[in-house]
């Protein structure tokens, strides 16, 4: 394993860089950092792939701007181009969880050239639509239930701290460990994420990354990490010219039959064929048993397997490091 603070469009981003080969992008979600995908790196690199993970715009030991404009798409999908840049990759497969597979599904969208596949995590993929998530969230009448928008408040971070109680009470309660109706629900305050947790770390969970974690945000705190919720409006405006463009490249999706926030976006079980309208290139669903919010802990081995088995099916044009060619029609 490789860990490094790289140059990505004149700003410093850590990231972990492990293996040869084609490469594999990650990108993680909140709260959470690049350590999430240990496992999954070590896999795809054992594989003969080349695993990067970065710590995303606004967490861990990367640029971390305060101005919610931004953390748009067009900003953090710019980060993942210039991590392959600054790396000297002229392609990628991009495996994302929470916001992280929100942003790397703008980027299938606005880079089809450099990103080959998806594998998302989580979250569902939904094209530029007429209203936002937001607007609808409110038309629905979850505009004072629904969790993120007290997060989005200016003072949202506060909540969060101190992280070593906040970490581990986000992993426990998003997870599938909780008895049936005590988990985190999305639109019940009653079943919030920070909550005190029954356990310092749970089972499935590794310690080493638990400290890490809780260590990241002990430096970086949580106010622009939350930015990703704010800026989603911004996003949203700046995505009208990609309305109703569906994602072409294979695809993977992926989650937990106890998270949350899944059981929220589908009440039903979406089948290949249901999501193949957005997403045409998909190539299967995975639906974990017993698995909440964080599937890469808390099925790891699947998830690993999962994905290996989603790369073997990738067309790659190039496998070697961009030459000055492809560079200049960047």
């Amino acid at each position: 394993m490789r860990e490094r603070q790289i140059d990505v469009n004149g700003h410093p981003f850590r990231v972990l860089d492990q293996g040869d080969g084609p490469t594999v992008l990650f990108a993680h979600g909140f709260p959470d950092v690049g350590e999430t995908w240990l496992g999954q790196m070590a896999g795809v690199a054992e594989a003969g792939y080349r695993a990067v993970a970065l710590d995303m715009r606004g967490f861990g030991a990367s640029y971390s701007p305060s101005s919610v404009e931004l953390y748009s798409a067009l900003h953090t999908v710019g980060d993942l181009v210039g991590v392959l840049d600054a790396l000297e990759i002229s392609e990628a497969v991009l495996v994302g969880h929470d916001w992280g597979a929100d942003v790397a599904q703008r980027a299938m969208v606005l880079r089809p050239d450099l990103f080959r596949g998806l594998v998302s995590l989580s979250i569902p993929f939904l094209p530029r639509g007429e209203a936002s998530l937001w607007s609808q969230l409110k038309k629905d009448g979850l505009g004072d239930s629904y969790y993120a928008f007290e997060m989005m408040k200016p003072d949202g971070h506060l909540a969060f701290e101190p992280a070593a109680a906040s970490i581990p009470s986000a992993l426990y309660w998003l997870s599938g460990s909780p008895a049936v109706g005590e988990g985190w629900d999305p639109v019940d305050s009653s079943r919030g994420m920070l909550r005190p947790a029954p356990v310092g770390v749970p089972a499935w969970a590794d310690p080493t990354y638990v400290s890490r974690s809780i260590a990241a945000f002990q430096g970086s705190g949580f106010a622009t990490g939350l930015n990703y919720y704010r800026a989603s409006d911004i996003t949203f405006e700046q995505m009208s010219a990609f309305k109703g463009v569906p994602i072409r490249q294979p695809a993977l999706y992926i989650w937990g039959a106890e998270d949350g926030l899944c059981q929220l976006f589908h009440p039903e079980p979406p089948t290949v064929e249901q999501l193949r309208v957005s997403a045409p290139g998909l190539v299967d669903v995975v639906r974990l048993e017993g698995v909440g919010h964080w599937p890469q802990h808390e099925a790891a081995e699947r998830v690993t397997a999962e994905i290996l088995a989603f790369l073997a099916g990738i067309e790659w044009q190039c496998t070697s490091d961009m030459g000055a060619e492809s560079e200049s029609k960047r």
